[in-house]
């Protein structure tokens, strides 16, 4: 049997930033969608339009920037909802509108309160609408793994002769077993009428940590698409994870005779790059982008791999983009060891941005012995942050010990000017939260703090990530430094500028009298 090539729908921008507590700018949108054209995945779904403006907006940025490609845009089977992701997508250079309705006995029942053949008149109805915006139309059954096999049948054949080029089979709640979903694959190959004219997609929740299993056996069953998400994001337990899927494949392609046209060197860069800016950290056992991924603690693997790495690794870090090296550069290196260095990890940045890098990197060379790949990694994506900062931390100073009331000032630039105010805190990272709080001349509702070590050794990078909460919504913020305190400060402040930005806060700080 000659090799399928599967297509890899990556939904990270719109089912991945459901994830409770990811709330993602436009620009970091624009951010992450760059990166996945760079990583080659087939589909990019850049949102559900008709959810908000800034959806709407996100979307058509989006499509009108990048390039390379499917931009695909979700819409419910009603005609507002796909005129105005037909209008997000319209400048996309490959558009898709994707479509769907629930098909499960009780969705109709409960949510959508409609006949089997209601849902099958819409089904049909909301792709031959799509129809009329553009070529390429995917069509989504709902609650496909609980949904009766025949009725599916039904609704997938009228979706076919109404034009979709691709029928979706999501296992929404993440209830099927690998055994039963392959079986249901190959049903529907085997009863759905027309079925050769549409590619068959699997979208495959986590919530009983069948995801991978489930999205493989979809394709051992004759799927062509596979939908997921960078980090395994998404509702609840989240999706398929996008790196577990593609190496599956790529390890294991003997057994699937199947392969992806992703750039798998590519997969730790966008990896780090969507936890970063979603706020959400990758365990460190994570298969393929985790930290312990390629690590080897016990002295038999060790043993083993110095004599030959495929004794315990199936694959080799770099095949994933993950650096073996150690040091990379030190204070005395020059910009072009340096910009040599971002390339060969799979940076592509113009002169500007590696000259505000390097002078950072600079920076921290004079205060590190020696400097990491992850820690060049981790200026990379900082400074990205930086680019939409509405205030900005420019000094700070902590008085804290056992037997001594934790005292911090900071220091603000916002938009009209300097700020300064000092507050006292139960521990210096309280003390500061506070300053920052009265500073700005708000309240905030600190919802989680984070704080780790990026790399190893006394001068350690630390990264903070914080998470705060307004009016219901969830921003994260992310800090870097030798200096916890500082990290945690610049964290804290970058949670409070997606805040602002996202509800709209114009304006300078304002002391305030007392976050």
């Amino acid at each position: 049997m000659a090799q399928r090539t599967i297509m890899i729908f990556d939904t990270t921008l719109r089912d991945g930033e459901q994830t409770p507590g990811v709330n993602l700018e436009m620009a970091e949108k624009i951010e992450i969608a760059q990166a996945l054209a760079k990583l080659r995945v087939d589909v990019i779904e850049a949102g559900f339009p008709v959810a908000s403006p800034g959806d709407f907006a996100g979307v058509s940025a989006v499509a009108a920037q990048v390039k390379g490609p499917v931009i695909a845009a979700l819409a419910r089977a009603e005609k507002k909802d796909i005129e105005i992701a037909a209008e997000a997508i319209r400048k996309a250079e490959r558009p898709r509108i994707h479509t769907f309705i629930a098909t499960s006995d009780i969705h109709l029942a409960y949510k959508l309160k409609m006949t089997r053949q209601q849902v099958l008149d819409a089904a049909e109805a909301a792709v031959n609408y799509a129809r009329k915006f553009v070529e390429d139309v995917e069509f989504s059954a709902e609650d496909a793994s609980r949904s009766d096999w025949d009725f599916l049948c039904q609704v997938y054949a009228a979706a076919i002769r109404a034009g979709a080029t691709v029928i979706n089979v999501p296992d929404t709640v993440g209830y099927t077993t690998p055994g039963e979903f392959g079986r249901l694959i190959r049903y529907i190959r085997d009863n759905v009428p027309g079925i050769e004219q549409a590619a068959i997609s699997a979208h495959c929740h986590d919530d009983l940590g069948l995801a991978i299993a489930n999205s493989l056996a979809a394709v051992e069953n004759g799927a062509t698409q596979i939908e997921c998400c960078i980090n395994g994001l998404g509702e609840r337990a989240g999706n398929a994870s996008l790196e577990e899927v593609v190496m599956a494949l790529a390890t294991r392609s003997e057994y699937y005779r199947a392969s992806t046209r992703i750039d798998t060197r590519q997969i730790y860069r966008t990896s780090r790059l969507v936890s970063t800016l979603s706020g959400i950290v990758v365990p460190p056992n994570k298969a393929i982008v985790g930290d312990n991924a390629f690590a080897h603690e016990s002295g038999i693997h060790q043993h083993g791999v110095l004599n030959n790495p495929f004794t315990y690794e199936i694959m080799r870090p770099e095949t994933v983009g993950a650096s073996k090296s150690s040091i990379v550069l030190g204070k005395h290196s020059g910009r072009h060891a340096f910009e040599e260095r971002l390339q060969s990890m799979g940076y592509e940045l113009d002169a500007a941005a590696i000259t505000a890098l390097f002078a950072k990197f600079k920076e921290l060379a004079d205060r590190k012995k020696t400097v990491y790949d992850r820690d060049i990694e981790a200026l990379v994506t900082d400074t990205a942050l930086a680019k939409t900062e509405m205030y900005r931390l420019i000094y700070h100073h902590v008085v804290s010990g056992t037997q001594t009331l934790a005292t911090a000032s900071v220091r603000l630039e916002g938009a009209s000017g300097i700020v300064e105010e000092a507050c006292c805190g139960d521990g210096p990272v309280d003390a500061t939260f506070k300053a920052i709080e009265k500073a700005i001349g708000v309240s905030i509702c600190l919802k989680d703090y984070q704080i780790k070590a990026v790399t190893s050794g006394e001068d350690a990078l630390g990264e903070a990530t914080v998470w705060v909460e307004q009016d219901g919504m969830t921003f994260s913020g992310r800090g870097l430094s030798t200096d916890i305190i500082e990290a945690s400060a610049k964290a804290y402040v970058s949670a409070i500028n997606k805040m602002f930005a996202a509800c709209g806060r114009q304006g300078a700080p304002q002391a305030a009298g007392g976050n």
